[in-house]
């Protein structure tokens, strides 16, 4: 065990347990099980990163079992995220569930916007002069609420030394549960319609804000949202109220998306795939 959730482990505590000889920025391999991601510092601190977003956002609370309680089983899943040059760029570690129908869940389908939208979009604001913009939710499925009570199991590696026999319960969605997607949709959909903005009749991923004269548009793609519009200060503005309401990670101009790599220009905008030729 690498110890209780509340207690960082950093590269140089790792390494003070001898159970590393040397550390790097990211890992390069994606560890097949936690006892093999428990050999690289860079993904123990993957999994401490996870579980303190989990206390950031509230998402669980420590309690004893209630009586019947049959809690889901945890087991963590190992990302790597690569870049447009293919090059390893984060160490993602993310828990993941079985659950059964009609008990932990319902309801589990989320919009998910189709590459032909995405194309569409390019080639829209192209005809408009915009360069899209990116950025990215942190951990937004943990943002979703959910409406079933659910048992969690502590996470392999993490367990409470005090409360070994205690169960996680969950107030918000996370990854890995069948409702995550719908609950972290339902939680942006909600914020985008109360900010003014106008949901698309065919494609429910996409919104459209007016002000003043001014368009501003908007893509969802689960955590990654594209953006531009005819005013500077609009989108400027839209950035600025995302970062206010969820943990946001602004990307700049959009270069890669979905394995497609764009350039965006005064003569329009190219979209190659040259990382798989």
């Amino acid at each position: 065990m690498i110890g209780d959730i509340h207690q960082r482990v950093t590269h140089s505590s790792v390494a003070s347990l001898a159970f590393f000889s040397h550390s790097a920025y990211v890992a390069s391999f994606e560890p097949w099980d936690v006892s093999h991601a428990f050999s690289d510092p860079n993904w123990v601190n993957a999994m401490h990163e996870e579980l303190e977003n989990f206390e950031r956002n509230h998402v669980w609370d420590l309690v004893e079992p209630p009586p019947n309680c049959r809690p889901i089983g945890t087991k963590w899943v190992f990302k790597n995220k690569q870049g447009e040059d293919g090059m390893v760029v984060r160490n993602k570690a993310r828990l993941g569930f079985c659950q059964k129908e009609g008990i932990d869940y319902e309801e589990t389908f989320a919009p998910v916007a189709r590459l032909e939208a995405i194309r569409i979009l390019l080639a829209f604001a192209a005809s408009k002069g915009f360069k899209l913009q990116q950025m990215d939710v942190k951990s937004a499925f943990l943002n979703g609420f959910i409406e079933e009570e659910v048992y969690v199991r502590q996470p392999p590696g993490f367990e409470s030394a005090r409360f070994p026999d205690q169960v996680y319960k969950l107030s918000k969605a996370l990854y890995g549960l069948k409702q995550t997607s719908r609950a972290w949709y339902a939680r942006l959909m909600s914020f985008l319609l109360k900010s003014g903005f106008v949901m698309g009749s065919v494609d429910k991923t996409l919104f459209l804000l007016s002000h003043g004269g001014d368009t501003l548009i908007v893509q969802i793609y689960v955590d990654d949202i594209i953006f531009d519009g005819s005013s500077h200060a609009l989108v400027s503005s839209f950035a600025e109220q995302m970062s206010r309401k969820f943990e946001m990670s602004l990307m700049g101009e959009l270069q890669f998306f979905l394995g497609l790599q764009i350039k965006q220009g005064l003569e329009g905008t190219f979209v190659h795939q040259a990382k798989y030729t």
